[in-house]
């Protein structure tokens, strides 16, 4: 079945995750297999993986959103989503907020789940696709990187990623913070200069 994902190329890695065929652990370290054998560049990979992993969250966002807890509680069974594991995303989006978006796809077991609280909520879709795209980034370079490194071992790379990935998370996170605190800085300086200029006029 990956085989006729990597005939699609880039479009067939976006197209796997973003309907989640099969899991983005899987896809990812063996797209990066497809890198070391020189099929992708390894930039273009993390591209569809980053495009496709914020796509597949878009859909489970919509769910939440649209159809509620109730429909997930009756239907998630299809998707391997029980009454726990939602409660556990629901208490995870209760006690870090809109931050989850980003942050909850660097933990596993609230990975995944973590976009039907957000839909649920009446999260802004922007925001949770800025959130989802900036957190997937680091975290598919890091499955692809290790594929295309580790060769036709990529097999092994799913507990090696686990050592990099929480790490990944909170180094982006710190860099993110920075820059929003930057960026606030310098919009009430601005602001305190144009006041001061109006009272001088």
């Amino acid at each position: 079945m990956l085989e006729q994902f990597k005939e699609l190329s880039y479009f067939g890695i976006m197209l796997a995750l973003t309907f989640e065929f099969v899991p983005a652990e899987l896809v990812l370290p063996l797209a990066g297999y497809w890198v070391y054998e020189g099929d992708m560049t390894l930039w273009g990979t993390v591209l569809a993986g980053t495009v496709g992993g914020t796509f597949g969250p878009l859909t489970l966002y919509a769910v939440g959103r649209y159809g509620g807890r109730p429909f997930i509680l009756k239907f998630g069974k299809y998707f391997f989503i029980n009454e726990e594991k939602l409660t556990k995303a629901d208490e995870f989006f209760e006690k870090n907020g809109a931050m989850v978006a980003f942050t909850a796809r660097f933990l596993p077991g609230v990975r995944t789940l973590i976009s039907i609280p957000c839909g649920m909520a009446k999260m802004n879709v922007w925001v949770f696709s800025i959130y989802t795209f900036v957190a997937m980034l680091p975290i598919t370079f890091i499955y692809v990187y290790l594929g295309f490194k580790l060769g036709e071992n990529w097999k092994n790379v799913g507990e090696l990623a686990n050592q990099y990935i929480l790490p990944a998370g909170i180094a982006v996170l710190v860099i993110f913070v920075a820059y929003k605190l930057i960026t606030r800085k310098k919009k009430k300086t601005y602001r305190e200069q144009h006041k001061t200029a109006s009272k001088k006029h």
